[in-house]
């Protein structure tokens, strides 16, 4: 594939051999097709040229109308800058941020990994973002985008853990005029304490607090139904830590989950992965994570039984990945790894892929 053997060398290249300089080099690129909606709407043509018509993939979920199931996970495009030209490579829908009530660097570079034989990436950014106001101001400013667009919150660094509510609450509240739906990360294993928040005493007081502000905001605005707020939960929580969890979602009214976050897990690694990439510290991303990610979304999408939603996320690379996916109970996907390795295509191909029932890659 020319990707694989010309482009994404070039852009290892790019970055000078270091990943994080490689991604904001792609995303300035993108970035400059977004401001423009000629580019973005060539853009458009040119991806979806020789492409099959896939509305028959096209879904309702949580309220929401989706072009098909193939999303872009957070974490690619933190701060918002890039939105439109994402659409445009083919995404039924994409997911900002992470994105914290207060402005924040993240933690010291480097802190993103390749790990190229294992197709996976290794990350402990921090939540670097510009913070909850001025996310919300480039949005306020944004062309409406034609896909669904979820915002991902998260907590401060400077935050204590018992002013997690009150943290979450103010950046929805920034937020809320521009996402169509949000997910609460308390799963990413970079933030010190983040995932206490998952415990059930914590996670249900976050919950009742969001939820809540999102009922008063649907009735001031005589919304028949608030807006989504999904639940993005850990790899590496046994299950009956899962079971509390979905548990606490449905007494609360939560509309769905989102599995999985990264993992700190390095067990899926190869043997010949070097030491010095296996012992950095953060979260795993890609294939190694697939089969966790699998296990994670059958065991939830039981024990829901139907009730909430799951977007399934970890290691998805193929349209057979995919459909494989969906099967174990996901009604949504989110691809980030699997997008860095495969390409601007990949979307479009995966969707493409279970089209046509998943029997070949989307390589």
């Amino acid at each position: 594939m020319l990707y694989r053997r010309a482009i994404y060398p070039a852009l290892v290249r790019l970055g000078g051999g270091d990943p994080e300089t490689a991604h904001e080099r792609v995303l300035a690129a993108l970035t400059f097709i977004s401001r423009s909606a000629a580019l973005t709407r060539a853009l458009d043509i040119v991806m979806s040229l020789g492409q099959p018509d896939t509305a028959s993939l096209a879904r309702e979920v949580f309220g929401l109308r989706f072009p098909h199931p193939v999303g872009l996970a957070a974490g690619f495009d933190k701060n918002g800058v890039a939105l439109h030209a994402l659409a445009a490579l083919g995404f039924g829908f994409i997911e900002g941020g992470t994105i914290t009530r207060v402005a924040q660097p993240g933690n010291p570079r480097p802190r993103l990994f390749r790990l190229l034989h294992d197709q996976a990436l290794i990350n402990r950014m921090g939540f670097n973002n510009e913070g909850a106001k001025t996310v919300a101001a480039r949005l306020k400013r944004m062309r409406a985008l034609p896909v669904p667009l979820g915002l991902s919150l998260g907590k401060s660094k400077i935050t204590p853990l018992e002013e997690a509510a009150a943290d979450y609450l103010a950046s929805l509240d920034a937020l809320y005029p521009y996402g169509d739906y949000f997910a609460v990360n308390v799963s990413s294993p970079n933030t010190p304490g983040l995932r206490e928040l998952q415990e059930s005493d914590r996670l249900d007081a976050l919950l009742d607090a969001l939820l809540q502000r999102l009922g008063e905001r649907a009735s001031q605005e005589e919304r028949a139904t608030p807006k989504p707020l999904l639940v993005k939960v850990a790899p590496d929580l046994d299950e009956a830590a899962l079971e509390r969890i979905v548990d606490i979602c449905l007494a609360r009214g939560a509309s769905g989950l989102l599995a999985v976050n990264t993992t700190l897990d390095r067990s899926g690694l190869r043997p010949d992965t070097p030491v010095r990439l296996r012992d950095q510290p953060g979260g795993l991303s890609g294939r190694p994570l697939h089969a966790r990610a699998m296990e994670v979304v059958r065991f939830l999408s039981q024990r829901a039984d139907g009730r909430l939603p799951i977007v399934g996320c970890g290691g998805i690379a193929t349209a057979d990945d995919a459909k494989r996916m969906l099967d174990a109970g996901a009604t949504l996907l989110q691809l980030y790894t699997g997008f860095i390795y495969q390409g601007p295509t990949i979307a479009r191909r995966m969707a493409r892929g279970l089209l046509a029932g998943a029997s070949s890659p989307a390589r």
